[in-house]
């Protein structure tokens, strides 16, 4: 198929349809509101579940009844939105029903405002809901790679019977860009034999959330690690650019890692050997991939558009064995190339302390630009 112009919130609609989408359950809000007012035009032409909810409460609860029937499921929502979520997510993650979630992040925290942010990482990433759960995070740097990774979310949430979260920002949901939607795929024929369906000839089933006996819900929680530690052992995805002979790694994920990628390129213009890692799954990790480079490596830059939530994760595999650095911009604020290499060569031309807390060094350097802005 040919490549077309979309706005980054359609496509990912669009991409979600193609996959085979049956439900759609959403309440509006920015800047993802045009993913919504796609389903709304789309899925009832196609004989298809739209619906706009009351509320994000309202939203995330049919997407639970909804996901228990074993069909493709999903909604949408931006930050605030997304934290009012949290309490569905956890009793979709205790039923062990397959949903996904697509979240267009914007500036906070509070209601904030609708620029791009990557403020959301904390929430999404580490759970945000009570009990021990760990959803499959997935952060495309592009049109496309949204496109790629909304098919890619509904395979994997019915594969491990789990939450997916595609994580975009708001350049992500608004930005236009040439890319290619994949083929329409059938809906489901068949549903699996956990989905709750009507009970006409055969047993009951239930699906539930809620173990009184402490037993049984350790087993459940035993069940959710062990299928976790699948998870990690085998969908960990990530994108490397110039790590052959890097010297210096930046450490991006998303807008940030896209331009980050702009400010390695022109580093190596001037000779530094700078790379780029940037993961695709926020959730699980790519922890290996970090390590393999701590041995060969003189620093490490983590760029993102929040105030340092991925450096913490980033700082928990490197344990102190080699320098980190961090460039942030938060609240809607979107670095620059130039911000970023000038981080790179400062780098390259200075001993950076292993000890240390690199967002104290990085908020007294930014200090007078905050300082200026008010």
């Amino acid at each position: 198929m040919a490549k077309e112009l979309l706005k980054g919130n359609i496509a990912m609609a669009e991409a979600a349809i193609r996959a085979g989408l049956e439900g759609y359950f959403g309440y509006p809000i920015t800047p993802q509101t045009e993913l919504l007012e796609w389903m709304s035009e789309r899925m009832p032409a196609l004989g298809r579940a739209f619906l706009q909810a009351e509320s994000e409460v309202a939203a995330i609860n049919m997407l639970y009844g909804a996901a228990c029937t074993g069909a493709r499921v999903m909604t949408s929502s931006s930050s605030p939105g997304i934290s009012l979520m949290m309490e569905g997510l956890s009793y979709i993650a205790g039923t062990e029903v397959p949903v996904v979630i697509i979240d267009v992040v914007r500036g906070g925290p509070g209601l904030g405002n609708i620029a791009p942010s990557q403020g959301d990482y904390n929430q999404i990433v580490h759970g945000g809901g009570h009990g021990d759960y760990h959803p499959i995070v997935l952060a495309p740097a592009s049109v496309q790679e949204a496109i790629d990774l909304v098919v890619l979310a509904f395979d994997l949430a019915e594969k491990y019977r789990t939450i997916v979260f595609v994580m975009a920002d708001g350049n992500i949901g608004q930005m236009m860009e040439p890319a290619e939607l994949p083929p329409m795929r059938p809906i489901k024929s068949e549903y699996p034999d956990w989905a709750v369906r009507g009970a006409i000839g055969r047993e009951r089933r239930i699906l539930s959330s809620i173990y009184i006996d402490p037993k049984d819900e350790e087993v459940t929680n035993y069940r959710l690690m062990q299928v976790w530690n699948r998870i990690e052992a085998n969908e960990i995805r990530y994108r490397e650019y110039f790590l052959e002979d890097a010297e210096i790694v930046v450490v991006g994920f998303g807008t940030a890692g896209r331009i980050a990628l702009s400010a390695v390129r022109m580093a190596r213009a001037e000779g530094i050997k700078v790379g780029l890692l940037r993961p695709i799954t926020l959730s699980p990790f790519p922890c290996p991939q970090i390590e393999s480079l701590i041995s060969r490596v003189k620093g490490i830059l983590v760029v993102e558009m929040n105030a340092g939530q991925m450096l913490e994760d980033v700082q928990k595999i490197v344990k102190g064995r080699v320098p980190i650095e961090f460039y942030g911009r938060m609240g809607g604020m979107v670095p620059f190339p130039d911000e970023i290499l000038a981080e790179i060569q400062r780098m390259s031309r200075e001993t950076i302390p292993l000890d240390g807390d690199p967002r104290q060094r990085w908020m007294k350097r930014f200090a007078p630009v905050v300082h200026w802005q008010n």
